[in-house]
């Protein structure tokens, strides 16, 4: 294709995206050397935890052509979550009694939704232009998709982590498409964090150890979501009510003033879960664990981590005999971890 057709065919990608619901596609090359090296310290440093898929697939991680040979381009898009009509989040973490689950998990899982729109649209590319060689991600393969979000013009990195974007703050989702078309790049855009500090001085567990920089093993997503064992005890009182995931540094972020919520059914509040009660959750069979959440990103943590995470909240709530009655009939669980997490919660209920 010549470079003209080219330039005419990125800004039609980029229309297509709109209409498939991203609020922004973008382009870039694959040259991630910088983010390359922020990698491997961060590695070394050890602050990924038990995350072993993290290290496991060497350089392909960092380099798109090594892991889909024959990239030239990757396209980028983001895709809004938050859900419109949601409880909101600070009184739900204010409510000792309630579940905090993180916004991105109140509704269906996004990998399907992301993806099948992802896919879409590469699919209009190959109708345009006949064959093409790609291959679609949504967090499902080795691939730095924030360092490719912000070199395709879609936001910067900020000092939590996440992508930030001026119009949309960080309530979104990111997928690429890995292709072998040489399409115009988009600039990458600067960083707006400037000065402040809002999302590591607001961090409950301290995770954000340096601008730009999170310790796994301390944050609360990787304790409630990746972590597979025991909560380490010093860690347990500071997760509060938040039984799937934090939001805290979003929430504290200034940009999110800007965010936009969703547009999509899929990403809707099932199962009442934006407010739900501690007691209520914790009182769930597998069999109900698995039903209610078909579907849910949630699931794939599984019932006994599911538990873990609620008694860990119900020990951090007031004392009451409620609460105290929800965690002696769990007592005697099959599970060794899920005993350990609600002995430990009725220990503190009943010394408080």
């Amino acid at each position: 294709m010549h470079e003209q057709d080219l330039r005419q065919l990125a800004q039609k990608i980029k229309q297509w995206g709109r209409e498939l619901g991203f609020a922004a596609v973008g382009i870039a090359d694959g040259d991630l050397g910088a983010a390359e090296a922020g990698l491997q310290e961060w590695l070394a440093q050890g602050f990924h935890g038990e995350m072993d898929y993290m290290a496991s697939h060497g350089t392909k991680r960092s380099r798109p052509a090594e892991l889909v040979p024959g990239t030239v381009r990757i396209i980028s898009a983001r895709l809004d979550y938050f859900p419109p009509a949601s409880a909101d989040p600070h009184a739900v973490l204010d409510d000792t009694d309630a579940a905090y689950i993180s916004r991105y998990a109140l509704g269906r899982d996004y990998h399907k939704v992301l993806r099948n729109r992802l896919q879409s649209l590469a699919e209009k590319i190959g109708t345009e232009i006949g064959a093409h060689h790609f291959r679609v991600f949504t967090d499902s393969a080795p691939v730095l998709e924030v360092a490719l979000a912000a070199k395709s013009g879609l936001g910067w990195r900020g000092k939590h982590t996440l992508l930030l974007n001026r119009q949309h703050g960080s309530w979104f989702f990111l997928g690429e498409i890995y292709t072998d078309l040489p399409l115009p790049v988009d600039a990458p855009e600067a960083g707006h964090c400037g000065t402040c500090s809002a999302c590591i001085d607001v961090c409950p567990t301290a995770a954000i150890v340096a601008p730009y920089t999170v310790d796994a093993r301390r944050c609360i997503s990787y304790l409630t979501i990746e972590l597979k064992g025991s909560i380490p005890l010093e860690l347990r009182p500071l997760l509060g009510n938040r039984i799937y995931g934090c939001d805290d540094c979003q929430l504290a972020c200034p940009w999110n003033r800007f965010a936009q919520t969703t547009a999509l059914a899929d990403f809707e509040v099932r199962n009442g879960l934006d407010s739900a009660r501690l007691v209520d959750l914790f009182a769930w069979s597998e069999a109900e664990f698995n039903e209610r959440l078909a579907g849910s990103p949630i699931r794939r943590i599984g019932h006994e981590r599911w538990l873990r995470n609620i008694a860990v909240a119900l020990g951090n709530a007031p004392p009451s005999p409620e609460t105290q009655a929800a965690l002696g009939a769990r007592l005697d669980h099959p599970s060794e971890l899920v005993r350990e997490h609600v002995a430990w919660a009725l220990a503190r209920q009943q010394v408080a």
